[in-house]
């Protein structure tokens, strides 16, 4: 059965910046269940035992099935909501984000904290990035020696990613590359090549890709 096809963050990352003497620090990371969302949350908590708020919100599932948020102490519907408003916004799903704040000891009022909130949830996504999840394919490619500068070159200008490269009595490739741009990228290695390089299929998994390779 074909995944249904979603955007994500593609790794994890954080962001931070200071509004009127009050830190705030924007988390995100992936997480295809609840548990994990809950892990994380967890682990930012612990990690910023003495922050005067760690405020959160998850979407789990293709279709946005399971939506939490928490406003942890700042006052009713300024910090999660705002948050899981911006993952809304950028059609994000299975991932976290969590806000956490250092309180600086000056009063931003509700509608500051909505912006902080914001900025913090928008601060964490960024760094993260966003990627479409494709199914994708694994190959391996062994070229000799004498054609590496080529097949380099030719790689930078190709829709795949270069995931490893082994020197032995041969170079070989570990790429992923997008289910719908395999034909295309095997015909054209066919023809840099003469023929003379066969890459092998090894596995097809479900993979997050750039927003900007959607274009």
């Amino acid at each position: 059965m074909a995944l249904k096809a979603y955007k994500t963050l593609i790794r994890a990352a954080e962001d931070s910046f200071i509004i009127n003497k009050s830190r705030f620090i924007g988390y995100g990371r992936p997480c295809e269940t609840e548990e994990e969302a809950l892990d994380f949350l967890a682990e930012i908590r612990l990690r910023h035992r003495d922050a005067t708020h760690n405020c959160y919100a998850y979407i789990i599932g293709p279709n946005m099935g399971v939506m939490r948020y928490s406003d942890d102490g700042e006052p009713g519907g300024t910090a999660g909501m705002p948050i899981i408003e911006v993952m809304k916004a950028r059609g994000v799903t299975n991932c976290a984000v969590v806000v956490t704040r250092y309180f600086g000891g000056v009063l931003l009022g509700a509608g500051g904290l909505v912006r902080a909130y914001s900025q913090g949830a928008a601060a964490a996504i960024n760094a993260c990035g966003v990627g479409v999840m494709h199914p994708t394919a694994r190959y391996l490619m062994e070229i000799p020696y004498p054609m590496l500068n080529r097949m380099d070159f030719f790689l930078k200008s190709e829709p795949v990613i270069v995931e490893d490269k082994a020197y032995t009595d041969v170079i070989t490739y570990t790429l992923i590359v997008r289910c719908r741009d395999e034909e295309g990228f095997l015909a054209r290695v066919t023809d840099l090549s003469e023929g003379r390089v066969e890459p092998l299929r090894a596995e097809e998994l479900y993979l997050p890709w750039s927003e900007e390779d959607e274009a």
